[in-house]
């Protein structure tokens, strides 16, 4: 873009009289540096399934109270074309998301749409719940997940309490763009209320949804038999810090530490440079805790309470298991709890995304439940719960995604740390009463089912050309895709974007049955490398996974097909 359209853009922010004091010294202060400008100008912040997520600044691809209050507008034109409804509204614990919920609550006042706020930071699933317990069309959430405190974000689910769709999102998006981001007419926020269009809302559904999450249960007795136990629980700063810890001395746990320094909510996440239970660093704090009191184990969930990651004891030291290995112990541990009471259902099932390990798809195959794969967000297990709910069959046991999102029951349609970090305890009570730990637990999983392990990397393409850098290199790929990895041929190839299976020894191609997504998959005998452009940040992810006859074969195949995708990305 050229330089003179960047500073009209400027100069029309800086003139306008809806722009604040302290956002124009902002940009008075950027209005040198091209880079930076377009950053902040060259385009809109794109509106996706996903919704809006960016760093905090001015500028129309920032993220900023006149990008949401214009988002909003775009929702609220949608949903007026579709004959009006409810909207709940919620939101995490990052700067300015009390800020931004409330924005978008005064937007939907002004055009006559009721909403319902949380009072204060509430996990993303209780979100999910609250839609469909209030009968509202759609919800929005104010939260950046687990990225640095830098970001925040938009997300828009819809009445199914999924996040919307590919067709949703096109019409909102297109609503945006026809909205003049300094002409979205608000109403103010005291007024709202006054009127009955604004409703807040406390504990009341805190309540309903907790009973929710706390009939996930498999085994309740075992938790109560294990009453002793001690947890180590950390929030990191977020929007767990209240459910999470009151979930479970509901279900019976005595002794829940609440990591003091990271126990309350705070925007700036003081004590971790990333909050995110991915991270080993995130858990820190808490195994000096779970040292001092002799605990095996530490739970952390991330800012807006969707994630769940742990640390168990091994040894002297603590291992930081993989979503992936989670994913796999919960799942064998459900798997197990319905043997031991009545009998694996005919019609179990469960579902993971095309990015996690194919350790799950080995349980549910010897267990006689049916796996669905499906591609990576949520939203798509919600939509398989969905379609056999329509169906009237199907029981459903489980769904993950190896980036730390889990979720049992259907009470909400996204991953849910809350039931998560419950599920988790119950299960380290199980195997406590026989004697054994999680990382026991984990070793006789891979006796068991087989040694398979994954890791993954993200390549960060900055600067405001970084998307046009991740299309050509995804284009480069899709037109000369690898012929080795790891030493080994590859077999077949996925293009979710095309979606088509082929299979390269005999030339035949299939459908893969999913919708259409930017994602390449490749397999060898014994190894998978995927790769995808992220859908949040301007990064792409790349995804391994490998088996073998012990663990130390299945890590030195991961070593050389990360080496083997890190020459392809480089070359």
């Amino acid at each position: 873009m050229a330089i003179e359209t960047l500073k009209n853009e400027l100069n029309k922010w800086l003139n306008s009289d809806k722009v604040s004091a302290e956002m124009k010294d902002e940009l008075k202060a950027a209005k040198d540096n091209e880079e930076e400008l377009k950053l902040r100008f060259a385009a809109p912040l794109s509106f996706g399934t996903a919704g809006l997520r960016g760093t905090m600044a001015a500028g129309i691809g920032k993220m900023n109270v006149h990008t949401v209050a214009q988002a909003t507008k775009g929702l609220s034109d949608y949903i007026l074309a579709q004959g009006g409804g409810k909207v709940a509204i919620a939101h995490d614990t990052r700067i300015n998301s009390r800020l931004f919920a409330e924005i978008a609550s005064e937007v939907l006042a002004y055009n006559g749409i009721p909403s319902y706020i949380f009072d204060g930071p509430r996990p993303t699933p209780e979100l999910s719940f609250a839609l469909r317990e209030l009968g509202c069309i759609a919800g929005i959430n104010i939260t950046a997940s687990h990225n640095p405190k830098e970001y925040n974000g938009y997300k828009v689910y819809w009445s199914d309490g999924a996040q919307i769709g590919g067709a949703e999102a096109k019409a909102i998006s297109e609503n945006i763009s026809k909205c003049d981001i300094f002409e979205v007419e608000q109403m103010p926020f005291d007024e709202g209320v006054k009127k009955g269009l604004i409703t807040v809302i406390g504990n009341e559904l805190d309540e309903k949804y907790m009973e929710n999450v706390l009939g996930e249960r498999v085994n309740p007795n075992a938790i109560k038999e294990q009453s002793d136990m001690t947890v180590v629980y950390t929030p990191l700063h977020g929007a767990g810090y209240k459910l999470v810890p009151e979930v479970l001395r509901r279900a019976g746990i005595k002794n829940v530490i609440t990591v003091p320094e990271q126990g309350t909510p705070n925007g700036e996440f003081p004590t971790v440079r990333f909050p995110n239970p991915e991270f080993p660093e995130a858990f820190e704090l808490g195994k000096k805790l779970a040292i001092e009191n002799d605990c095996d184990f530490i739970i952390a969930t991330d800012p807006d309470a969707d994630r769940m990651g742990i640390t168990i004891r091994n040894g002297d030291g603590y291992l930081s298991l993989t979503g992936n290995q989670v994913g796999c112990l919960l799942l064998d541990y459900i798997i197990t709890a319905y043997r031991e009471n009545g009998g694996i259902p005919s019609d179990a099932y469960a579902v993971k995304s095309i990015v996690s390990t194919e350790l799950a798809s080995i349980i549910c195959k010897e267990n006689g439940v049916k796996m669905h794969d499906v591609l990576t967000g949520f939203k798509y297990i919600g939509e398989v719960i969905k379609n056999h709910e329509k169906m009237g069959i199907g029981t459903y046991l489980l769904g993950f995604e190896e980036s730390y999102g889990y979720l049992k029951g259907t009470y909400t349609r996204d991953k849910d740390a809350v039931v998560a970090t419950l599920l988790v305890t119950e299960m380290a009570a199980y195997y406590r009463s026989k004697g054994m730990t999680l990382k026991n637990a984990l070793d006789s999983l891979y006796e068991r089912y087989g040694n398979y392990n994954e890791s993954g990397t993200s390549f960060y393409f900055k600067g405001s050309d970084g998307k046009e850098k991740m299309t050509a290199m995804m284009s480069q790929l899709r037109n000369n895709p690898p012929k080795t990895i790891a030493g080994e041929e590859v077999i077949s190839v996925r293009d979710y974007l095309l979606g088509t299976i082929t299979d390269l020894s005999s030339g035949k191609t299939e459908e893969t049955g999913l919708p259409s997504s930017n994602v390449l998959y490749y397999t060898t005998e014994n190894c998978v490398f995927v790769i995808r452009p992220s859908g949040t940040e301007p990064k792409i992810k790349l995804y391994f996974m490998a088996k073998g006859n012990s663990l130390k074969a299945v890590n030195e195949r991961l070593a050389s097909c990360k080496a083997d995708a890190e020459k392809l990305i480089n070359a």
